[in-house]
């Protein structure tokens, strides 16, 4: 008997729809970027722009699921830092313990993580500027205590020679195994936001984001749900901060000043603040921009071509990049990818 409604479409295998055929093509773009990418793009543009991407989208969870924009993320990501440079070892002649790279890098993280809950709890009791601005003074007066302080961070010229670790003869901070820890960390910390932005605490901290009296109400403890927010971004952000001292080695003040503090805050507004992917599309472009484009406008203007573009992304879309690419791409995406945000929220 023949089918009345004529011949079916090939059913796309379940993984395929549960991953989404975007995630599998990126996924194979980064996978086998080292084969066709020099090492410059390999560690400058590519490993650095996830560095960076994973400060933001610490950002993006706090302000894109919880409401509470912060400027402090830097920061955490600096505290790892400090503590790499402090507990590790160094060339400055200062501190470092020589602790190995399997204890020291965990306890970076936790660390911070730990700073992190600390400025939450305190920003929590806050909302909308008041957040911002507290988070801000949390970055200036860290920045002007490391800046200050000899004994503990080696004041203005912090730490330096900073290795990477050497495992089973592969050393960390060559181009390609570098780009492939950024990667790896980078993933991970995607995957678990947006895994996390679909769990029950995900959802309870965007009802909370919208109505925080009417979840308080029926028993929902919101400044317990913020402050674990804080304690989750302060994992990725110290995560990052451990990996931004090995592309870097060293630490200084500057690291952590409010210019870098403010860039995160950009970085994540320019990718967009609604999907765990928009912090990393943002890394890139300003990462690029960085590297490329202060050669032709010069470093005085570098800083108002940054703003400018900034604010012509902003007028166009205040979803960022991914709001733009929503307003383009064809109408079966765009219903999917309503849908998705839908799912989150």
């Amino acid at each position: 008997m023949s089918d009345l409604t004529g011949p079916s479409a090939p059913a796309t295998p379940d993984w395929i729809d549960r991953i989404g055929t975007g995630h599998i093509v990126l996924a194979l773009a980064l996978l086998t970027y080292p084969f066709y990418a020099s090492d410059f793009f390999l560690t400058t543009i590519g490993g650095y722009s996830m560095i960076l991407g994973m400060i933001a989208l610490s950002l993006m969870l706090l302000a894109g699921y919880g409401g509470m924009v912060s400027l402090a993320q830097i920061t955490v990501a600096g505290a790892a830092g400090y503590v790499v440079a402090i507990f590790g070892a160094n060339s400055s002649q200062v501190h470092g313990f020589g602790w190995p790279w399997w204890v020291l890098a965990p306890f970076a993280i936790l660390v911070a993580s730990i700073f992190s809950a600390l400025v939450g709890w305190i920003a929590v009791r806050t909302e909308g500027i008041y957040t911002i601005m507290i988070t801000l003074a949390v970055a200036t007066a860290s920045f002007y205590f490391a800046q200050q302080n000899y004994a503990l961070f080696n004041g203005f010229p912090g730490y330096a020679g900073l290795r990477a670790p050497e495992v089973f003869g592969l050393y960390w901070r060559d181009p390609v195994p570098f780009y492939y820890l950024c990667l790896a960390n980078a993933a991970v910390a995607y995957v678990a936001v947006l895994y996390a932005s679909r769990s029950t605490f995900g959802l309870s901290l965007q009802a909370v984001r919208d109505n925080q009296r009417r979840m308080r109400a029926i028993g929902y403890d919101v400044t317990a749900h913020k402050v674990f927010a804080w304690w989750l971004a302060g994992i990725i952000a110290g995560a990052a901060g451990v990996l931004l001292v090995w592309f870097n080695g060293r630490i200084s003040p500057g690291t952590i000043a409010v210019g870098p503090a403010i860039n995160i805050l950009i970085i994540a507004i320019i990718g967009g603040l609604r999907h765990p992917i928009g912090p990393f599309i943002g890394a890139v472009v300003v990462v690029l921009m960085q590297t490329f484009a202060i050669d032709i406008v010069g470093a005085e203007r570098f800083n108002t071509l940054i703003g400018l573009v900034f604010l012509i992304i902003v007028l166009a879309s205040p979803d960022g990049i991914l709001g733009l690419w929503e307003r383009v791409k064809p109408r079966e995406g765009r219903d999917n990818w309503r849908s998705a945000k839908s799912d989150q929220t």
